[in-house]
């Protein structure tokens, strides 16, 4: 089915019914959140068949691997509310009052986290699950006490239609207010532009490309009000091949590697597309494993033809720049799209060339060959923002590599020994963010609990009297939630 662009009246009117549903749920109990985000979880879980069915005739994606995304779906919902429920994104620090302090009395002030406002979501092509309609930022906004209006990724607008219904009928069940979310869909950037740019909206999640996630934040900080932008965008995930490590076990990380770079054919934000080593006898039987465990991997479809004719311009773009040559192309048959590249470089041609430093969003990686520590610490200093880089190291490794460790830590936001970057745990320990340009706010999570921060602000209250403040705030501790007190952690 194909759903017609958002006209701008009817942006209109889901901001208006946000921005009035704003109040009713930024002042609902935490409890009443949570029975409205378990409704979703519950709706999501009822209709898990049809949504699978649906999410496989438009992505290409494995049924396997859809039921996987939508437990996750709901292990987000059920545990972002949970979270909400028990204060920790309140983050709630409270200075009692000494009127006999000297020189001057000492006011009462207590602060607090409230939420934004109207949020928009634009939803990602490559999880119509865990990252879409229902996914990890309409959760967060959601249990902040954000109304959300997403708009669908055209890529899979049915499955989206369908996770919109049901999350609609979950707020009129737990007597949400009406605009608590709203649904829109939009294949020009016009849609999401006027989405951006509407004076009702208050902050932006996005997980997508570079291009599109610098859009967003650029239109955003050229409102007359500018709103947060979280982007979550390119990654090429750097992996540092250390080189006692890889005489220890590189047959064992080829092997790790081969099945990380071709995970659902490459289409993960978290896919190792770097692979940087030291030159010797070690990198160059690594790289044989490598490049043959990755001839024998079949090619796949990808999501729809705009990733999979994005990947074979990038790939071919890649493998054509100078003094790169390839080292293992899927040699199995087939009609996929998605074919299993890898590639090699020396360190002093990627050094120069930054069409080198491109991610290329699919099953691919790039060996960049360094002919020593130093010159492997400065293909390091040159790399920029990351989600995630990794090191292959023994603890003969770490000690030798200590300043290159250091740098690799500054460019991401989460920092892997000895294992691959694809596989995100939701969990409250979980960074999904990093520099920019993987990131446009790198302080910030869009996976685990913590990424519910992201849409809200702090408000301290001064010589308010207790009936007055929020129960989070009040002496008696009603939501019986920990608390910063005078410095002292309490429940």
């Amino acid at each position: 089915m194909t759903y017609t662009d958002a006209t701008f009246q009817e942006i209109d009117k889901a901001l208006e019914l946000a921005a009035r549903a704003y109040i009713p749920f930024k002042n609902s109990s935490l409890g009443a959140r949570r029975n409205f985000l378990h409704a979703i979880a519950q709706g999501l879980e009822a209709a898990a068949s049809a949504l699978v069915e649906l999410a496989v005739g438009e992505t290409h994606l494995g049924a396997e691997r859809l039921k996987g995304e939508l437990a996750r779906t709901c292990w987000q919902l059920r545990s972002y509310s949970d979270a909400a429920l028990a204060g920790h994104h309140l983050d709630v620090r409270i200075d009692k009052a000494n009127p006999d302090r000297k020189p001057a009395p000492k006011p009462d002030i207590r602060k607090m986290m409230v939420p934004l406002g109207p949020v928009v979501v634009f939803g990602s092509s490559n999880f119509p699950f865990a990252y879409s309609t229902a996914g990890g930022d309409t959760a967060c906004a959601l249990a902040a006490g954000c109304p959300v209006i997403v708009k669908a990724h055209p890529a899979h607008s049915e499955t989206s239609e369908a996770v919109a219904k049901i999350i609609l009928a979950a707020a009129a069940s737990t007597h949400m207010p009406e605009g608590v979310f709203a649904h829109l869909h939009g294949a020009g950037f016009e849609t999401g532009k006027a989405l951006v740019v509407h004076p009702l909206v208050k902050a932006v999640g996005f997980t997508g490309s570079t291009s599109g996630g610098k859009a967003l934040f650029d239109w955003a900080n050229q409102r007359k009000e500018p709103i947060p932008v979280f982007s979550e965008m390119g990654s090429i995930n750097p992996v540092f091949l250390l080189p006692e490590k890889l005489r220890q076990s590189g047959e064992q990380v080829a092997r790790d590697y081969a099945a990380s770079i071709t995970l659902s054919v490459g289409q993960f934000c978290t896919n190792p597309g770097l692979l940087i080593g030291i030159a010797g006898d070690a990198l160059h039987l690594f790289a044989t494993q490598l490049g043959a465990l990755m001839e024998a991997v079949p090619p796949a479809f990808m999501l729809h033809q705009g990733i999979a004719r994005a990947y074979e311009q990038k790939r071919q773009t890649a493998l054509t720049q100078a003094n790169v040559e390839t080292v293992g192309v899927s040699k199995v048959p087939g009609t996929g799209e998605g074919v299993p590249t890898l590639a090699r470089t020396s360190a002093a041609a990627f050094l120069s060339n930054p069409v080198l430093h491109e991610e290329v969003f699919g099953p691919y990686s790039l060996l960049v060959e360094c002919k020593d520590a130093q010159e492997m610490l400065q293909v390091a200093l040159h790399l920029e923002g990351q989600l995630t880089s990794t090191l292959i190291a023994s603890d003969e490794d770490w000690k030798a590599h200590s300043q290159l460790i250091e740098v690799v830590q500054q460019h991401c936001g989460r920092l892997i020994l000895n294992g691959v970057p694809t596989g995100v745990e939701v969990v409250t320990a979980m960074q999904h963010g990093g520099p920019y340009p993987a990131t446009t706010d790198s302080r910030f999570t869009s996976v685990g609990a913590d990424g519910i921060r992201r849409f809200t602000r702090p408000v301290s209250y001064q010589n308010f009297p207790d009936h007055l403040l929020p129960e989070a705030l009040q002496n008696g501790n009603p939501l019986g939630i920990w608390r910063l007190v005078d410095g002292n952690w309490e429940q």
